[in-house]
């Protein structure tokens, strides 16, 4: 090659960028400069990593959200290329139907020393009653934790799971769905299959088989689903309860199976109404084979009769707000076999972004999903996370979204007008700027937002010991 060429000073420049990637940028700016690696976003762009979701924009709005927003927002010109949402008028916000005491203002955060506590807006400060009379009672006790990609993969729930079994007991993930996009990236259980169509409350799913999971699956053919235990994290390795809930209009057959064990054919009699398929005994894997394209699978569960269970039921992209299409008369059904003690919604970053400041839409709609929600499961108590730090980038510096406090605002009064818990999940990590260290530390990946593996444990220890302070 000739001096000065564009393919050497090609060649050249890719060598700089490759070589910049592979400095650790973040650990020497304490957090405010991005690392990045140019080889492997090459090679998840191509597709050659797999088993790892990859967080395209750190923009992305829930499409439901917005069709909400352009409902509510007033009827005038908007200028050309306008994107953020005007404000809502306090007289066009929805409330729940009985009289209630609405406070905009913050407040401070109930922080005890390096605790940051459960705020309690229950109407008369019931607090977490019915989880701690499950708790107490020697049954199972289960707890829901329905969010979007921040618990994806069981990040954070894993070892809020962990915490729990440790001190209450109980075995087993409880909660997994019957197809995965990303085998692998979930660690506390190995999950495989195929054949399964799924159907998500924001893809044309059929509304009468939307429980808060947000999502079911029909067979496409020879549908099967596998589920084997890790030592990941203690007390999934096995379970002595196998329960597959599903629906199936017509007779139909479903082959099971555990461990190392041959299929076993089970004739389903036809029902309109939720059907358990479940295998008692202690067992390491459980299996789900289908061909009717008429039947309705909408999970398994693997737990146990005893101790605290933690499903995971994570909806990438979701802003929470579609959870108003959950069925309830199917959650009554459903709850005849798999009912909930505490209910934790976990949703934001789908909500927010660096130019929207007033979220008083999303407040509004968050209220009608608790209020939803607990018509659903009236047996179970109600805690809205806010928003964690998420940041953003300034220059070459990262710092925290400037409209994180106006989220978390949102966020806590949509928990005061729907009477229902709240955990300032930001403060937990440490307020302003938290991102910052987090990321310093390991425990927010390179996008800002998503906790590794290493920050869902920090984050969870931080939940269950505020969850602890109210239980004891």
């Amino acid at each position: 090659m000739k001096k000065g060429s564009p393919v050497a000073i090609l060649i050249i420049a890719i060598a700089i960028v490759a070589f910049v990637s592979m400095l650790p940028l973040s650990e020497w700016s304490g957090g405010r400069i991005k690392d990045f690696s140019l080889v492997s976003d090459i090679m998840k762009e191509v597709g050659i990593m797999e088993g790892t979701p990859s967080y395209e924009s750190n923009d992305d709005i829930d499409p439901a959200l917005l069709e909400a927003q352009q409902a509510e927002e007033p009827v005038r010109e908007k200028a050309p290329g306008l994107t953020a949402v005007p404000s809502v008028p306090s007289d066009k916000i929805s409330e729940p139907k009985e009289k209630i005491d609405t406070i905009i203002s913050p407040v401070k955060p109930s922080r005890v020393g390096e605790l940051v506590r459960i705020e309690d807006y229950t109407t008369l400060g019931v607090g977490l009653t019915h989880l701690k009379h499950a708790i107490s009672s020697g049954t199972l006790a289960r707890i829901a934790v329905v969010g979007d990609s921040y618990i994806e993969g069981d990040i954070f729930t894993q070892d809020l799971r962990e915490l729990f079994q440790d001190t209450y007991g109980g075995q087993g993930v409880g909660f997994v769905n019957m197809h995965t996009d990303f085998p692998g990236f979930r660690r506390s259980v190995k999950q495989s299959g195929s054949g399964w169509k799924t159907y998500t409350a924001n893809k044309k799913a059929d509304r009468k088989y939307l429980d808060i999971a947000e999502q079911y699956a029909v067979p496409n053919g020879t549908a099967t689903s596998m589920y084997q235990g890790t030592k990941a994290t203690s007390h999934t390795g096995s379970w002595s309860r196998s329960r597959f809930l599903f629906i199936s209009p017509e007779n139909i057959t479903i082959s099971v199976k555990t461990d190392d064990s041959e299929w076993e054919t089970r004739n389903i009699e036809g029902s309109p109404s939720v059907q358990s398929l479940e295998i008692d005994g202690s067992v390491s894997k459980f299996g789900i084979k289908a061909t009717a394209s008429s039947l309705i699978g909408l999970g398994v569960w693997l737990d146990g009769a005893s101790g605290v269970s933690v499903d995971c039921m994570s909806s990438r992209g979701f802003s929470g707000i579609t959870l108003t299409k959950v069925n309830p008369d199917l959650s009554h059904e459903m709850a005849e076999f798999i009912d909930y003690d505490l209910i934790i919604l976990e949703f934001g970053i789908n909500a927010m972004s660096a130019k929207q400041k007033n979220y008083s839409v999303y407040c509004s709609r968050m209220v009608d999903v608790i209020n939803h929600i607990r018509l659903c499961y009236p047996n179970a108590d109600i805690l809205l996370m806010g928003v964690g730090d998420r940041g953003e980038k300034v220059g070459s510096q990262v710092r925290s979204m400037s409209t994180a406090a106006l989220m978390i605002n949102a966020q806590r009064d949509a928990a005061r007008r729907a009477h229902c818990l709240f955990w300032d999940t930001r403060e937990a990590m440490g307020g302003e700027n938290a991102v910052v260290e987090w990321s310093a530390a390991g425990h927010i990946n390179k996008d800002y937002i998503h906790l590794t593996h290493k920050g869902g444990a920090r984050l969870a220890r931080e939940l269950f010991n505020a969850i602890q302070s109210d239980l004891q």
